[in-house]
């Protein structure tokens, strides 16, 4: 048989096995060992290939330092400190609570920088308070996936370390870029759950108090301020991302370690009692966690860690493959036929769209970004702006079926089944879209916060 029907049977067989619910990092895997059989390169180069991508990109190990962070906040009560604010923001609107969960992932995002951490810790907390308030639990639901979003996007960001390393961008840059489409990705959402809240009646509202809104924000000081750490350090250059994961790490654990005989000497005050009911004594301790939490927690984050590393290892030996094969060229060449600046950046696009529709975020960048930056690079588009564009659609496929791993997410953690959370996850894709194309359109949207731009 001819390498062309090869490569289709190896490619088909990939896919029926993605089809069966394997998991993406096998079924990558299962390509490529058999395209380097295939190519005849040897299989005992796999293994230091692999190993090669973490011993040479100390960049990479912020990515388990931020997913620590997140575990931390969570666990130490800060995380839910945070929703409560977001609530005494917007609970005076008609589908407060719903825009709430949207701008409690936000708030957690700027801190893990994961966003199926940010799913699962967002969806586990609001989901049934949401479903208490009237909204239907598919919604509730859509709205913690499609919130999560949120997480690769506003900075601190996984997803944005990989892909500086990969294109060799300043990741400090990149964070910041990703401020302004960030927020407006969060209004979007919001702006559409104030209309299907207010079309269906859902929520129940509350006043708009101010001293409701600055005795939960008191409550969340401990979370801006590892906000604050994190954006003042990697702006100001005084420590790079890797550096500002661990910082970060160590002033959760110090406030986790510090808040909890704190808390118990205030008689462990519920959580669960209304912002009025506390005591600003209270609003300022959070639950905390103690030294033996830790194996506890640093497992957790090692678990998620550990499904995202080699994922990240694999794709890149698939990347190179694909060069190998002349994929590179052929895509290359088909983007630079459409000819024309908008041409050539909306098929590119339209290539990220496609590719996380079926693949993770982490594959989609280390395969394709290598091919479609230098080519948006070469039509006059700012590199750093490029990245937010294609970091942008990559959040997108989230929530983008088939694949869509924060829907899985959401699923797990509400018990709201894929395909019911299918129901209302469409129009967050459409906002959510609307937003890509205006970040694509304007150029200042991902490069006024820079300096010297």
């Amino acid at each position: 048989m001819s390498d062309s029907l090869w490569i289709t049977l190896i490619s088909l067989g990939a896919t029926g096995v993605f089809l069966l619910g394997v998991p993406v990092l096998l079924v990558i895997g299962i390509w490529v060992i058999g395209m380097s059989l295939l190519l005849g390169l040897p299989l005992d180069n796999l293994g230091s290939a692999l190993s090669d991508v973490f011993t040479d990109g100390f960049a990479l190990l912020a990515m388990p330092l931020f997913i620590l962070t997140g575990d931390l906040i969570n666990q130490s009560g800060i995380a839910r400190r945070m929703s409560d604010f977001a609530y005494s923001c917007l609970g005076w609107l008609r589908g407060g609570l719903a825009m709430a969960a949207i701008g409690a992932c936000g708030l957690f995002a700027a801190i893990s920088g994961s966003n199926s951490a940010t799913t699962a810790t967002i969806g586990s907390m609001l989901h049934p308070e949401m479903k208490k308030g009237g909204y239907d639990e598919r919604f509730s639901a859509a709205t913690a996936a499609a919130g999560g979003t949120l997480g690769i996007i506003i900075p601190p960001s996984i997803i944005f370390i990989v892909y500086g390393f990969l294109m060799n961008l300043p990741i400090s840059e990149l964070f910041v870029a990703g401020i302004i489409p960030g927020i407006l990705m969060g209004l979007a959402m919001m702006a559409f759950c104030w209309v299907i809240c207010t079309i269906n009646g859902w929520g129940h509202l509350i006043r708009l108090q101010p001293s409701r809104v600055f005795k939960t924000g008191l409550g969340s000081w401990l979370g801006f301020f590892a906000i604050g750490i994190v954006l003042w350090g990697i702006y100001t250059g005084k420590f790079s991302p890797t550096e500002a994961a661990a910082v970060t790490v160590a002033f959760c654990v110090v406030v986790g370690f510090v808040s909890l005989p704190l808390h118990k000497m205030m008689g462990s005050p519920s959580e669960d009692r209304p912002p009025s009911e506390r005591s600003y004594g209270e609003m300022l301790v959070v639950r905390g966690f103690s030294p033996i939490d830790i194996p506890k927690i640093t497992l957790r984050s090692a678990q998620i860690t550990g499904i995202l590393a080699p994922l990240i290892a694999i794709s890149v030996v698939m990347q190179q493959i694909l060069s190998v094969m002349g994929a590179e060229d052929a895509i290359g060449g088909f983007v630079r036929s459409m000819g024309g600046y908008y041409p050539v950046l909306f098929t590119a696009m339209a290539i990220v769209f496609v590719t996380g529709m079926v693949l993770e975020s982490l594959p989609t960048t280390i395969i394709m970004a290598p091919i479609l930056a230098p080519i948006a690079a070469s039509i006059g588009v700012d590199p750093i702006q490029f990245a937010v564009i294609f970091l942008v659609g990559a959040s997108i496929g989230f929530i983008t079926p088939p694949y869509g791993l924060n829907l899985y997410v959401a699923a797990g953690v509400t018990g709201v089944s894929y395909f019911r959370i299918l129901r209302y996850i469409y129009p967050y894709i459409l906002a959510l879209v609307a937003v890509w194309i205006l970040v694509a359109l304007v150029p200042s949207l991902s490069t006024m916060l820079l300096p010297n731009r």
